[in-house]
């Protein structure tokens, strides 16, 4: 190999080697939305919030908590909630935890089942169980919003 083709071997690696350094940081710049998509994206999410809202009614530990509540802006709420804490391209536009929850006095008995509720709705939708502990772990920073201690 002269000189010359030695030179030439060095360019193409050097280039290969940037391109493939350029792509890498790209790819690092993209948000991770793999839980999104792991939830079945927005509409997979709307359906865990449905099966759960039907659980909400038949569970006597908190089905008092949501009497009167505007179903179709709670489900859309949540379901934006979830999807932007996801990775999705949802915004969630609701009230700040601590204000929608304050004069609630929700207990840990109630908040436990409403999580219960969430995680058997996702098992009835086939969500992988490390998308659903992905999903609670996003969701756990909120519990003293919600509990107010």
């Amino acid at each position: 190999m002269g000189t010359t083709n030695i030179r030439a071997f060095i360019a193409v690696v050097m280039i290969a080697a940037g391109l493939i350094s350029s792509g890498c940081q790209s790819l690092q710049s993209q948000p991770d939305n793999s839980l999104y998509l792991q939830l079945g994206e927005r509409a997979g999410i709307a359906d865990v919030v449905e099966d759960m809202l039907y659980l909400i009614v038949e569970d006597e530990r908190i089905n008092h908590q949501f009497k009167g509540i505007n179903v179709a802006r709670f489900h859309r709420n949540l379901t934006d909630q979830l999807c932007e804490l996801s990775g999705g391209p949802c915004q969630y536009k609701g009230r700040e935890m601590r204000e929608l929850h304050a004069a609630m006095n929700i207990t840990n008995t109630q908040f436990n089942a409403l999580a219960e509720n969430l995680i058997l709705a996702m098992e009835s939708n086939q969500i992988p169980t490390g998308a659903q502990n992905r999903l609670i772990k996003q969701l756990l920073p909120m519990y003293s919003d919600i509990r107010h201690l």
